[in-house]
């Protein structure tokens, strides 16, 4: 059953439907929008202004810089004892802008949002459309949660697309925990050709930090990863380097898992100050992400609104590589993240082909089905008792773990 077919049934999923259908051309426009102009980590502000000027003309009450970040806001419809986030993304990434498709994850979520609004009311709920920037980099949900603005929130949901050939329900995936730093060398400068021995040459240490990471990859597993760029390597050719800067991350799919790896890299970077007599500082530029947990519950009513508009609900495969910061959101709030495969392209996300495929009209018809699922799965849990009181009783033992952590 397709969206035309559901809006003629009847009920709340007629309603659904219809509501989707009632604002797809606006909800299409904004992604266009908001891919046409991309904007990187904590700079989205026409992406979340043309959001919520959107939701604001559709009675939507409209909180502007939440958790203090200007491009981050909440927008809520519905009052009832049921509270769900659809976390919204709009950041981009720098030179191939959309690449990850998060115009479509942005127009999925305020369709959904859209399409629960006339519902809402009979089914107890109330929505909240949470503007989280900077996904890519960042860690704009880390500082949401740690800053109070999800606590009310009782189940969480968003989409992510994908390429082709990946399954609808998230069902056993999982992402990479990351965490990114800086590590900074600090030597002594010196003239290159009349005192050469005088210096202590930064940039070497790091050329032996970077050997020996590279040499550390023949000893991990193969779904660990780890990445650096020199983000500052030296001044000029006639002066030893003093100070040279290497960005790096680690990845790994389990959080124990993720903490020996960044441990081993430590010890690469410390053994090329220990080499060339330089000294090291390495630093954290944003919060780690930690892997997803989807929520059983949420899956199995995200599988009943696949079928429901005639998506295929096996449970299918996710990324083999990539991270989220809704993964800490997943671990404090029941959560789902379904892949969302684009039909359009075999390109990887993070690439140009990607970009472009997420602004064809395959996409955004994939988006608005996207959208009309989650709404149904938010529907369908707010019209089980059983599953509403499970979700909450696993909120509270989330939200104890979380707090016994710290």
């Amino acid at each position: 059953m397709d969206r035309a077919e559901l809006a003629t049934s009847g009920g709340t999923r007629a309603a659904i439907a219809q509501a989707v259908t009632r604002h797809a051309e606006a909800v299409v426009s904004l992604s266009r929008e908001i891919h046409e102009w991309p904007e990187q980590a904590f700079t989205e502000h026409r992406a979340a202004g043309a959001i919520t000027a959107l939701l604001s003309r559709e009675g939507f009450t409209v909180r502007h810089g939440v958790a203090e970040m200007p491009t981050a806001f909440t927008a809520t419809t519905g009052q009832g004892p049921l509270t769900v986030a659809l976390c919204v993304e709009y950041d981009a990434l720098p030179n191939v802008g959309h690449a990850c498709g998060h115009n479509l994850i942005a127009g999925a979520g305020v369709a959904a949002a859209l399409a629960l609004q006339p519902v809402a009311a009979e089914l107890g709920l109330r929505v909240v459309v949470v503007g989280t920037p900077a996904e890519e980099h960042g860690g704009g949900k880390v500082l949401l949660l740690e800053r109070g603005v999800l606590d009310d929130v009782d189940l969480a949901l968003m989409i992510h697309a994908l390429p082709a050939g990946h399954g609808f329900n998230p069902q056993g995936t999982t992402t990479q925990a990351v965490g990114r730093y800086r590590a900074t060398f600090s030597g002594r400068g010196s003239h290159a050709a009349a005192a050469p021995h005088r210096g202590i040459n930064a940039a070497d240490a790091a050329v032996v930090a970077q050997v020996a990471i590279g040499l550390l990859r023949q000893q991990i597993p193969g779904d660990h990863r780890v990445a650096a760029v020199v983000a500052h390597g030296g001044d000029a050719t006639n002066i030893i380097p003093e100070t040279v800067i290497v960005d790096f991350e680690c990845r790994a799919f389990t959080m124990p898992e993720y903490e020996s790896l960044l441990e081993r890299v430590r010890r690469c970077f410390e053994a090329g100050a220990l080499a060339t007599g330089a000294t090291l500082q390495i630093a954290p530029t944003e919060p780690v992400y930690e892997p997803l947990v989807h929520d059983d519950v949420l899956c199995r009513h995200w599988a009943g609104a696949l079928e429901t508009i005639g998506y295929d609900a096996t449970p299918g495969s996710g990324p083999r590589g990539g991270s989220t910061d809704m993964g800490n959101v997943s671990r404090v709030i029941p959560s789902i993240h379904p892949w969302v495969s684009l039909p359009n392209t075999e390109a990887p996300i993070h690439t140009a082909d990607f970009a472009r495929a997420a602004d064809e009209d395959a996409a955004y018809d994939t988006m608005l089905d996207a959208g009309t699922a989650m709404a149904l799965t938010v529907a369908s849990v707010a019209a089980s008792q059983e599953d509403v009181a499970a979700l909450r009783a696993r909120r509270a033992e989330l939200a104890q773990a979380a707090a016994g952590a710290m």
